[in-house]
């Protein structure tokens, strides 16, 4: 069941990438800010940890649904090096869709790593159902 459930989820970004902005566009319309929580790594549902793993090389973005959550996630790919963050911008709904914009932050000189990262943020939100989109 879970499987089914991420293999419909990868088919949904495939089809996103295929068939670019033209599959959602959300009207512009007054936005509220919604309640949302950064999920730390332990506390990712196992399928999601897997799809990020997969995703990790390259940028993605994707929604999953459990129960009456919702989690919006964004991967930025891979990094030079470490200390990278991502600063959520904004996370609100209007009348017709949801809107999630981060921002990669780069390493400041003292915090640069050695080895590559792959930033990446997952924020819970209450289900809503609504087209997500991510800016």
């Amino acid at each position: 069941m879970k499987k089914a459930a991420v293999m419909l989820a990868f088919l949904f970004l495939i089809m996103s990438a295929f068939t670019g902005c033209r599959l959602i566009r959300i009207e512009e319309a007054q936005r509220t800010p919604l309640e949302f929580t950064v999920v730390k790594n332990e506390d990712i549902p196992g399928e999601v940890r897997e799809f990020i793993e997969e995703k990790k090389n390259g940028e993605f973005q994707m929604t999953y649904q459990v129960g009456e959550n919702l989690y919006l996630i964004r991967g930025y790919g891979q990094q030079m090096t470490g200390g990278y963050s991502i600063k959520v911008e904004e996370v609100s709904e209007s009348e017709n869709g949801i809107f999630c914009r981060t921002r990669l932050i780069g390493p400041s000189e003292t915090r640069q790593g050695e080895k590559p990262s792959y930033p990446c943020i997952v924020l819970k939100i209450k289900y809503l159902d609504k087209p997500v989109q991510f800016e």
